[in-house]
């Protein structure tokens, strides 16, 4: 089978990541760099031809696979594009910006029998399915539900680094930028990658940060089946951590930190460690071209994922948090009593404001049905 050819559409931000990835998989003779585009590159890419946009790239080339790195509201068409001129795509998250986007890509992913492989790094890690063995045993018992504890701190630098960062819309079309769609996207997946699709969301969607976009969120997810998800997150901590899906059961819990691919298990006070490797998503996909291996974490498999972001995008602007529960420290916004808050969410499975956290105190709940 010959060489796969691979343009990159996108070269800064994540961009680049995915550059170190297929610069990763040529050294190895796996797949060949023929082209990239970017309207505002950061720097030349060696000898590699660079274009401005994807139309003009694939008028030139014709790439076995396009890896997608743009901002999130030009997804849709660009990924709809690469599939019309018959190649397949490695998608970054979020996939989309709607449920109606997310119909318009997987309809011309099933005219044109390409693959869509989204950008969900966390469904690579081995630590996911070995969890879902552990549930389906029925070793952690009954379960009462899953929570998910996301802090992270970002300055005011993150909200400025793309025109579309911290933005609901950018010139009337939606971005969906925010916590849970957009850096904890991760951890939106991975739970529900343990649970199913979503009948019902619970949103408190918060801002300390002069953006338009939540800094801060809780959201919880009733899924037809499964237990209740709840993923309480935030931008604006005392420090890192890292983020890690708690599934609460009867018997035991498990504890999936998935930027780490990590399984902790708590049985009667004792702690059992796991640790996993991951399937790199660009390798999956790779794979599943010359194999036929299962997609990962292809476009179907984040209905779910995008029913929540479509939550977030309907849901009224964040609540801006009053300046007294917030302070400043090196130039980033810590919002006070967060990261207990975060924790007690996840692991009370409870939203802010029925934790009574004061500054969550006035936001309305936006359901969805």
């Amino acid at each position: 089978m010959a060489v796969p050819d691979v343009a990159l559409a996108g070269v800064g931000g994540w961009g680049e990541w995915h550059l170190g990835e297929i610069d990763r998989l040529r050294a190895s003779g796996e797949v060949r760099l023929v082209a990239a585009c970017d309207p505002d590159p950061p720097a030349a890419i060696g000898d590699t031809l660079l274009y401005p946009d994807l139309d003009s790239l694939l008028r030139d080339h014709s790439p076995d696979i396009v890896v997608i790195a743009a901002p999130p509201h030009t997804h849709a068409p660009l990924a709809i594009a690469t599939l019309r001129a018959g190649a397949d795509v490695l998608l970054e998250k979020p996939p989309v910006t709607g449920i109606a986007e997310f119909h318009a890509v997987e309809d011309v992913r099933a005219a044109t029998g390409r693959a869509v492989q989204v950008g969900f790094q966390s469904l690579g890690s081995r630590a996911i399915p070995a969890l879902r063995e552990l549930i389906a045993s029925g070793e952690l018992g009954a379960l009462r539900g899953i929570g998910a504890a996301c802090s992270w701190v970002r300055p005011h630098a993150y909200f400025q680094r793309a025109p579309w960062a911290g933005r609901r819309e950018l010139d009337g079309v939606p971005v969906v930028d925010g916590s849970l769609t957009n850096p904890f996207a991760h951890a939106v997946i991975a739970a529900l990658a343990l649970t199913g699709e979503p009948v019902r969301i619970e949103l408190e969607l918060l801002r300390a940060n002069d953006i338009a976009a939540d800094d801060t969120a809780c959201a919880r997810i009733t899924t037809a089946s499964g237990p209740p998800v709840v993923v309480a997150a935030t931008l604006c901590a005392t420090q890192d951590r890292d983020p890690r899906i708690i599934v609460h059961g009867e018997h035991a819990r498990a504890e999936l930190y998935y930027t780490r691919d990590r399984l902790d298990i708590v049985r009667d006070g004792v702690l059992e460690r796991h640790e996993y490797g991951r399937v790199g998503l660009l390798e999956n996909l790779l794979a599943h071209r010359a194999h036929g291996d299962p997609l990962l974490a292809p476009l179907a498999s984040c209905a779910g994922f995008t029913e929540v972001l479509q939550a977030v995008r309907d849901a009224p602007q964040p609540l801006r948090i009053n300046d007294s529960d917030w302070h400043d420290v090196d130039g980033h916004r810590v919002l006070h009593g967060v990261d207990e808050a975060v924790e007690r969410a996840a692991n009370e499975l409870k939203l802010f404001t029925e934790l009574g956290v004061g500054w969550a105190a006035r936001e309305e709940r936006e359901c969805v049905q």
